[in-house]
């Protein structure tokens, strides 16, 4: 028989008081994001229900969230509060129209596997997170038959609800800020594993670069690994190679962001003095580093909010709903990891052909 976790458990395993259990969960207190993302990440790893009073429990629906790492290149511990801030919004609002919230974790499942968890669940629906799910796995989830919500992914021609962020619309003025600072060669650091977000800011870099009259250059698009050593070390090899760097970066997300920067500086290169970087994700060490990583911020709360709200809405319906997509707009965070345009011809020489890194 599966043990029942306790607050108590939750405390341990987070490392903090059974009272900052109860307020994370409740919503309360003043809690930092690093303790919140702590206890949140151990009720996922524990797949802690909360106790439902006698009085109660008849009459409180369950909607179950299913935090899935397929392959774990996007979603693992460089993404945990990031994640969390998705489960705090849905809480709030779980909470608000008096639902009961579950997390339950996937880490390498299949993808049937967890399809087959929901038959017979007794829950009222579902939110997935979508972040590594391909449009087959997504087709397999809402075969469950329970009304089901995909968060931080986004079929155009899928017959599913999901909510996402708008990375068109994100993209866009990342470009428009390098432009505006005078930047025409603007690069973009792809990677080339496989997420549908990372495949729309890559459409979006390229169908705004014509937008906003700029002309992309295919040299100047790279593509590596996602995590935060293994974008450091596909850096470094291109590094080694001799690549012509462009001016400025537009990278895919944050902890991508991260290992370019490390590896840019192990060859004396400059941020922003010589390459002007933009991130995605807005995650807190983005504020913290140095130089300060200017980059996107999505409400992840919000799309939290927003994915209980649309699924109550189907679960309360009389009748069959058609799909429901919903885009959360952006917001771009300045700090200092970007800088005006200047003359080429006073860039460091060493960023053009061979690069020599630091001994």
């Amino acid at each position: 028989m599966k043990k029942k976790f306790t607050v108590r458990d939750i405390a341990v395993e987070a490392g903090v008081s059974p009272a900052t259990v109860s307020l994370v969960l409740n919503g309360k207190g003043e809690i930092s994001t690093e303790t919140r993302a702590r206890v949140l990440e151990a009720v996922a790893r524990l797949e802690y229900v909360p106790r439902v009073s006698k009085n109660v429990a008849e009459t409180v629906e369950t909607l179950r969230f299913l935090k899935i790492a397929k392959h774990g290149h996007t979603v693992n511990r460089d993404h945990s509060v990031f994640i969390s801030d998705y489960i705090d919004g849905m809480s709030a609002e779980a909470s608000k129209r008096k639902y009961k919230l579950e997390v339950v974790s996937f880490e390498g499942q299949p993808i049937s596997m967890i399809a087959e968890s929901l038959a017979g669940a007794p829950i009222s629906g579902v939110i997935a997170l979508g972040t590594e799910l391909s449009e087959q796995d997504i087709r397999l989830i809402q075969a469950n038959g329970l009304p089901t919500v995909f968060i931080d992914t986004f079929y155009d021609v899928v017959d599913a609800n999901f909510v996402d962020m708008n990375n068109e619309d994100a993209v866009h003025k990342v470009l428009s800020r390098f432009r505006g600072a005078g930047f025409e060669r603007i690069g973009f650091i792809a990677s080339y594993v496989e997420t549908t977000n990372f495949k729309l800011r890559r459409d979006a870099f390229f169908k705004n670069m014509t937008r906003l009259g700029l002309k992309s250059r295919d040299d100047d698009v790279l593509s590596i690994e996602s995590t935060y050593d293994g974008a450091y070390s596909d850096m470094i090899e291109l590094l080694r190679s001799g690549i012509d760097l462009a001016p400025c970066y537009f990278c895919t997300n944050d902890v991508i962001a991260y290992g370019v920067i490390r590896a840019l500086r192990e060859f004396n290169i400059r941020i922003p003095q010589d390459v002007s970087i933009i991130g995605f994700d807005n995650l807190p060490q983005s504020s913290a580093m140095e130089p300060s990583l200017t980059t996107i911020e999505v409400s992840k709360r919000k799309i939290g909010n927003l994915a209980v709200a649309v699924l109550d809405d189907i679960i309360k319906s009389s009748d069959r709903q058609p799909p429901v997509k919903v885009l959360v707009g952006a917001e771009l965070i300045a700090r200092s990891s970007d800088a005006p345009s200047v003359d080429p011809s006073m860039k460091p020489k060493a960023r053009s052909g061979k690069i020599t890194p630091v001994v």
